[in-house]
């Protein structure tokens, strides 16, 4: 156990590791690196090396892969048989890889290829070095590499008509499609591989392949497809009765319950894939064990737990123990401080099976949270050697996903000894290292249970935190600004699974001279024995430096505040609280920028909010004397490197109008719905679909074929902070976010004229979900509009129609701006005694560009 110290255990009662921080345990994996295909060769001795060498490098027992490769490519060469030598060698490549020997690595892969080109003829080997040289590629950060080779090897595949090798090959290439951005391109592949799949006759490699679609569709966050493939994997494998498929698929469907946050449904799909020769068994039982501590079944737990110590004590060295020995001593500390001793032996052991393994990935994983632990119970120097050895581990792989962890808890260890400019840099560094991922940051790791929430939102605030403390000058206040501009595209990026955003760095000034943006932050101030929160805003004027002030609150007291500011807005609220709510957050946000605001001549005020304050209504802010929109025009902002910062184009301007009048069983029916369509199609040139012609396939056509720059939609629909509850109603249906995106994507690729403006008039976030806004965000980030205006709860069907028709009415005036057309019909509302409630004027936002 040389990992361990004796002081460690003297520490017992100070540490509390929350398991669900990383669930490391190898889950099934989207694709199948090695295949298990026979060999060209019918030489029992050298398959007998290549298959052995398989099962070792599926077990991640990589040095013991190599050396079986290597006894098999001397094998073949010597006996002349350079086409079995070539697919052993490009094997032996990434096994090399995954050792972090790249440029041996790299010379066997070359070797490989220079022997399959002398033997064009052997189709079936050539396509299989082709797959595996695409997965060297991958592994080595070169996704267009490996989409060209992966294309070449389908090719081959097709050409000798093996439909189930190209359907392999498909999967990988929607892969380096998703690591390259290109999400439209990687879903309409993963559509191809499933109509093919239904083609194919029920088959064990059907089954296999389904699985692996589901599990891919999980990754990018199509949960509804991923459900249908894995349920049609599941319902196959019952059929040919295949026992170890069932497991598997059922342990899917618990993953993709866990995805959902479904924590009762994943357990059942654990429990029903488990069994006594499940190949998954393992796996499940960690899991379970993993949500049963979530859930607080603490007995169960332990029960359970029992199980599992007497399965990993006859289990082999294995990456599927090293995980599993890591999660355990996650859940082991949760279940009872008094179990850190424990733990510690657990880590230390798996980090010691990882070296003798040559498991780089895990060595690192498991020395880095035996950091964590010696972090937690205040041992500083240790804590700080441990997380070191397991970042240089990282980085010798080239393990972004795993280096920015340790980079992050160096610069925790930093701050906690003083060390503030260090800590700053080790932040930044991990920040950095998240945004070069460029993808979904739930798939940057399959052997990772992962939850943005606490394992990647934490970095950027933490690092805010710090560039905030003691008088910030210009750098660190520039550095904050752009902290909050990254976390802001990561949390979108997050809800959608994709990083689809395209962004570019834009200064204020050269986007409106008269805007000002506020960017609020809220910050828990972990410095201080009580756990206050406060409250941090930088205020970026144009031409100016950037402004800073700093609102220190009692614990818990913003979530109060906003919550029941929330609540005051409705009609049956107390006028004086909902004043004293609204000036309450007014001098939080705004009190302190009134001189410079005024000074400087500010006409806009852009809002990039942060949190629960994305619920609320900047506009009706108030001073004591006004509400924030008799003062400004408002806006609502993503953030400033997603503008499209253009002037509406008056010229051509027509609207499609969709809207519903009728309710369903779960929605009431919105009888005003046809007049404000009716009334708006008297004011603007416009194609309306109502009721029975407002179906999906209705709105999609005429999203395809008609020339429009606003579309509005009334009619029922609801934000959530989760993609799959993001959606509006149609007349057949429901609309998510993400269909909604495909269907304005699509005409993206036509030469239609952009979306000026998105207007959804009827919708509301969801209740109990104090994060819901981000799937207002969300829908205007993906709509590809340049505004949207929608509403943050329903409102009554008269005082929409007015508003609204009064909105385009002042935006067909020449000269003025989005945000000044809402404006305009805000301040018309709130003139009229029946409407000045904020209930029936505040809840519009204007969300993006507000020119």
């Amino acid at each position: 156990m040389k990992y361990l110290s004796k002081k460690l255990f003297s520490h017992l009662g100070l540490l509390l590791i929350l398991c669900h921080m990383v669930g490391l345990l190898m889950a099934i994996g989207v694709h199948a690196v090695v295949s298990d295909r026979a060999s060209p060769s019918a030489d029992n001795p050298k398959i007998t090396l290549l298959q052995t060498g398989k099962q070792f490098y599926q077990y991640g027992r990589f040095l013991e892969a190599i050396n079986n490769w290597k006894a098999a490519a001397e094998a073949y060469g010597s006996s002349g048989d350079s086409l079995s030598q070539s697919l052993v060698l490009s094997y032996l490549a990434l096994a090399y890889q995954q050792v972090g020997e790249f440029q041996l690595a790299t010379e066997v892969m070359n070797r490989a290829i220079d022997l399959i080109e002398k033997q064009p003829n052997a189709q079936l080997t050539v396509a299989q070095v082709l797959n595996n040289q695409g997965q060297f590629y991958f592994v080595q950060a070169q996704p267009e590499a490996a989409l060209e080779t992966w294309k070449k090897a389908q090719q081959v595949y097709r050409r000798i008509s093996d439909r189930i090798g190209e359907i392999g090959t498909q999967l990988n290439q929607a892969r380096a499609l998703q690591a390259l951005g290109f999400y439209l391109r990687a879903k309409n592949i993963l559509h191809q591989v499933a109509t093919s799949l239904n083609s194919q006759p029920d088959s064990q490699l059907k089954v296999t392949a389904l699985l692996n679609l589901g599990n891919i569709l999980r990754v990018l966050g199509d949960f509804k497809a991923a459900q249908t493939n894995l349920e049609q994997s599941l319902a196959i494998a019952q059929k040919l009765q295949l026992l170890p498929e069932i497991q598997i698929a059922l342990f899917s469907l618990g993953n993709l319950a866990q995805a959902r946050e479904q924590p009762q449904v994943a357990l059942q799909f654990y429990q029903q894939a488990s069994g006594e020769n499940s190949p998954v068994r393992l796996q499940t039982e960690i899991y379970q064990l993993e949500l049963l501590v979530k859930l607080e079944r603490l007995a169960d737990g332990q029960a359970l737990l029992a199980k599992i110590q007497t399965q990993l004590a006859n289990l082999p060295p294995s990456k599927t123990k090293i995980y599993a020995q890591i999660n355990l001593a996650e859940c082991l500390v949760k279940l009872s401080a008094n179990q850190v001793s424990a733990a510690a032996k657990i880590l230390a052991n798996a980090a010691n099976e990882a070296k003798s393994l040559g498991n780089t990935r895990a060595e690192s994983y498991a020395l880095g949270r035996l950091g964590t632990l010696y972090e937690q119970t205040q041992q500083w120097d240790a804590a700080k050697n441990l997380t070191q050895q397991a970042l240089i581990l990282a980085q010798q792989i080239r393990a972004a996903e795993i280096a920015y962890l340790w980079q992050w808890q160096t610069a925790r260890l930093l701050k906690v000894t003083g060390d503030k400019n260090g800590a700053i840099s080790s932040y930044a560094d991990a920040v950095n290292n998240l945004q070069s991922l460029r993808q979904d940051l739930a798939a940057i790791n399959q052997d990772v249970q992962f939850s943005f929430r606490e394992s990647v939102e934490p970095v950027y605030r933490e690092l805010v935190d710090l560039l905030l403390q003691n008088n910030p000058n210009q750098s660190q206040l520039q550095q904050a600004r752009l902290t909050i501009e990254g976390l802001k595209l990561a949390e979108l990026a997050n809800f959608f699974r994709e990083a689809c955003l395209d962004v570019q760095p834009r200064q204020i000034d050269q986007i409106d001279p008269t805007a000002a943006v506020i960017y609020p932050i809220i910050l828990r101030d972990t410095a201080d024995a009580t756990l206050r929160e406060r409250i941090e805003v930088i205020l970026s004027l144009p031409g100016q430096p950037l402004r800073h002030y700093t609102t220190k609150l009692e614990k818990q007291q913003v979530e109060t505040v906003i919550s029941r500011m929330r609540q005051s807005m409705r009609r049956t609220a107390f006028a004086q609280e909902r004043l004293t709510l609204a000036q309450e957050i007014y001098g939080w946000l705004i009190k302190p920028a009134v001189a410079d605001l005024t000074k400087n001549n500010i006409q806009t005020l852009v809002f990039v909010l942060d949190g629960s304050l994305r619920n609320l209504p900047m506009a009706a802010l108030h001073d004591g004397e006004r509400y924030l929109i008799e003062q400004y025009k408002v806006a609502i902002a993503p953030g400033l490197q997603l503008l499209n910062p253009r002037p509406i184009t008056r010229s051509h301007f027509k609207a499609l109008l969709g809207g519903l009048t009728e309710g369903n069983e779960e929605f009431s029916p919105l009888p005003g719905v046809k007049a404000e369509v009716t009334e708006i199609g008297a004011t603007v040139p416009a194609t309306i679909l109502l009721d029975r012609q407002f179906t999906t396939n209705a709105l999609e056509t005429k999203i395809k074929t008609l020339p429009f720059s606003v579309m509005h939609l009334a009619t029922h629909g609801q934000f959530s902070s989760k993609a799959e509850e993001t959606f509006i109603l149609t007349w057949d249906g429901r609309i998510d976010v993400k269909e909604l995106s495909t269907l304005l994507t699509n005409r993206e690729l036509t030469d239609s004229a952009p979306i000026e403006l998105l207007v959804l008039s009827a919708c509301q976030t969801a209740k109990g979900d104090n994060r819901a806004a981000l799937g207002l965000a969300g829908v205007a980030v993906r709509s590809g509009a340049r505004s949207t205006l929608a509403s943050l709860w329903m409102v009554s069907d008269e005082s929409t129609t007015e508003f609204m028709v009064q909105f385009y009415q002042e935006l067909l005036k020449p000269g003025v701006t989005k945000a000044e057309a809402v404006r305009r019909a805000q301040l018309h509302l709130l003139k009229q005694p029946e409407f000045n409630h904020p209930y029936f004027w505040a809840s519009f936002i204007l969300i993006g560009n507000w020119l």
